[in-house]
């Protein structure tokens, strides 16, 4: 089977690391991702923000990027989510709408990709270090991955997940959110941290660099020696030091 990575623009612009290492996850299990390099953003920028023309032109790209691909696994359920909005979009253009549905059906975020279609929920990792987790809103709310990291967590030998208080709150970023309505997005991403300070973690997860690059910024701000990683990065850092 063909299986490809789409990279997302913050991940291959700011944290190639993350699609690295998802990288060498699944080669270790046989999975070697091909990477079409005429990939581009998903929209959903210019589709938030209700430019649909455009938002079809990125689209289009995407599509003919990964159509001969058998699975699409990205690090991000907030992009993999926009790839669902592409039937809405081709509503009316018959060839693109059967491209877009062919795409929402094999498209996966990572961890609904190594739990649902490899079946893994254990890669043998170990990670001593008290962690909490972040619930991304596209991803949880909108895509339904919600039991698939846990899983993954829950198997990482001497991890201690400490439930996050109001875990399911927005972050406050919201892409362009967080530019036309700062001093909101501001106060949420606040409330956020103060809420990761709670839990006395070490380490906070996730699985959208969006959001965690806000919750970061938050926290080097506030000077807060608490580590932030994607769910990925976390595995591949567990298998290497065990």
């Amino acid at each position: 089977m063909k299986v490809s990575l789409f990279i997302t623009c913050l991940s291959d612009a700011i944290y190639p690391r993350v699609g690295e290492v998802m990288v060498r996850l699944l080669a270790a299990y046989g999975v070697q991702l091909e990477f079409p390099q005429v990939q581009t953003c998903c929209g959903q920028p210019s589709y938030n923000s209700g430019y649909w023309d455009e938002t079809r032109t990125a689209a289009k790209t995407i599509l003919e990027a990964f159509d001969d691909s058998d699975f699409v696994v990205c690090p991000s359920g907030s992009c993999t989510y926009m790839i669902h909005h592409y039937p809405e979009l081709f509503a009316e253009e018959p060839i693109w709408l059967e491209k877009a549905k062919r795409l929402q059906d094999k498209a996966y975020e990572f961890t609904q990709f190594l739990v649902q279609v490899l079946g893994i929920t254990d890669i043998g990792a170990s990670f001593p270090h008290k962690v909490t987790y972040h619930p991304s809103c596209h991803g949880s709310r909108l895509l339904g991955v919600k039991d698939e990291p846990l899983a993954l967590l829950a198997n990482v030998k001497g991890l201690e997940l400490v439930p996050l208080p109001h875990a399911e709150d927005c972050c406050g970023f919201g892409g362009t959110f967080a530019i036309k309505m700062s001093d909101i997005s501001g106060a949420m991403v606040t409330e956020k941290v103060d809420h990761v300070k709670e839990t006395q973690a070490e380490v906070l997860v996730g699985l959208d660099m969006a959001c965690l690059m806000n919750i970061a910024g938050n926290l080097r701000h506030r000077n807060e020696p608490v580590r932030v990683m994607h769910l990925a990065e976390l595995l591949y850092e567990g298998v290497q030091t065990r």
